[in-house]
C-alpha cells in the first residue's frame, strides 16, 4: 500500500477546495472511458459525441487522450495541485503550458508506450491546454456555477465532520483505498507504492465529479487528493418517506431529505426541480423549525439537517 508520512502541521493545515482543472480531467476521464456511475451517464451521453468528434478531427489530442490516462495511472504533468483552491482554469494552465515537450513526453510515456507517432513533434503543452480548455468550455462551464456549489457542498460537509468526528472520520471513505492508519501514516492507495514524507509539506483534498479520483503531486512541497463528491449530491435519486411526506408535504420533505448534508439553494433546485422562489421559501421555513442550519460559503448559503431533523426522518423511515 501507498501511504503519506504526516505530521500535525501537515493536517493542521490542510485544506478542501474544488479545481476547474481537476473536474476538466475528472470528465475527460468519464468521456474517455465506458461504464460511468450512473449519476454521471445522462452528463455524459451529451457530450461523448462531440467529444470522439473532436478527438476525430485532431490526431495529436488524440494521442494525448490515448497516452494520458489508463486504468491505473495519469500523467503527472496533468495532475500537479493548484497552488491555491479554487483558481481559474486559465490560471491552473500557466504552468502546465509552459512545460518542455520532454517533460510531457516523458510522462505520458510512463503511462503508455511506446509513443504514438503523433506525439513526435512540438507544442505538446499548447495542444494539451487546448484540449483541456475545449472539455471545459464545452462540457462544464455551463454548468459550472451549479456543479460548483455541488462541490462546495461537499467541502462543508466534510469539514463538519472533521470538528464532529477528527481525520479518520472524513479521511476513511473519502475515496477506495485512502484511510487513516494512525501514528502519522495517511493510506491513500491500496497499489504497493513507496511511502512518501510529506510532512511539513501543503496537503489539500479536491471534490470532483470523478469515479475513484487520484493523488497528485509537485514534489518537494505541495501534495493532492482528488476525491470523489458525495453521492448525495450528485442528483442521485433520494426516497422520501411517506409519513414524512405527509407531515410536511411534497415538495417541503424532499427538500429536507436533499439536506441531509449540507447543499446550497442552487444544488436543491437542480436535484429537485423545483423553481426557485419555492426552494427559498421552503428552506426558510424548515430554518425557522428548527430543521435545518444554514452557514454562508462564497455567494452561496448552505443547509444541512440539525438532530431534530435527523431524528425526525430517521423516524419516519420504513
Amino acid at each position: 500500500m501507498a501511504v503519506f508520512v504526516v505530521d500535525a502541521e501537515t493536517m493542521a493545515e490542510a485544506r478542501f477546495g474544488t479545481s476547474p482543472l481537476t473536474e476538466t480531467l475528472a470528465a475527460l476521464n468519464i468521456l474517455r472511458r465506458g461504464q460511468p456511475l450512473p449519476w454521471h451517464q445522462a452528463w455524459r451521453d451529451r457530450h461523448v459525441g462531440a467529444f470522439h468528434d473532436y478527438l476525430d478531427d485532431d490526431p495529436v489530442s488524440a494521442a494525448i487522450v490515448a497516452h494520458a490516462v489508463s486504468s491505473s495511472w495519469m500523467a503527472d504533468f496533468l495532475t500537479v495541485p493548484p497552488a491555491r483552491p479554487d483558481m481559474t482554469l486559465d490560471d491552473e494552465l500557466v504552468a502546465l503550458e509552459s512545460l518542455p515537450d520532454e517533460q510531457i513526453r516523458a510522462d505520458l510515456a510512463h503511462v503508455r508506450s511506446p509513443l504514438a507517432p503523433e506525439l513526435r513533434g512540438p507544442g505538446l503543452a499548447r495542444w494539451t491546454g487546448a484540449l483541456l480548455r475545449w472539455v471545459w468550455h464545452h462540457t462544464i462551464e455551463p454548468d459550472w456555477p451549479r456543479r460548483q456549489s455541488v462541490l462546495r457542498a461537499d467541502v462543508v460537509s466534510r469539514i463538519a465532520r472533521l470538528g464532529r468526528d477528527g481525520w479518520s472520520g472524513v479521511i476513511n471513505d473519502i475515496r477506495p483505498g485512502t484511510r487513516w492508519l494512525g501514528d502519522g501514516r495517511l493510506q491513500v492507495e491500496e497499489r504497493p507504492y513507496p511511502p512518501c514524507d510529506v510532512r511539513g509539506r501543503r496537503l489539500t483534498f479536491f471534490a470532483a465529479h470523478c469515479r475513484g479520483g487520484w493523488i497528485s503531486w509537485r514534489l518537494p512541497d505541495r501534495f493532492g487528493i482528488v476525491y470523489p463528491v458525495t453521492g448525495i449530491f450528485t442528483e442521485a435519486a433520494l426516497s422520501t418517506p411517506d409519513p414524512l411526506r405527509r407531515l410536511l408535504g411534497t415538495a417541503r420533505s424532499r427538500i429536507l431529505v436533499q439536506a441531509a448534508e449540507p447543499i446550497s439553494t442552487t444544488a436543491v433546485v437542480a436535484a429537485t426541480g423545483l423553481p426557485l422562489g419555492t426552494v427559498g421559501g421552503h428552506l426558510r421555513v424548515l430554518t425557522e423549525a428548527g430543521l435545518l442550519r444554514k452557514r454562508r460559503s462564497g455567494r452561496e448559503v448552505l443547509y444541512w439537517w440539525t438532530d431534530a431533523a435527523r431524528a425526525l426522518v430517521a423516524g419516519a423511515a420504513p
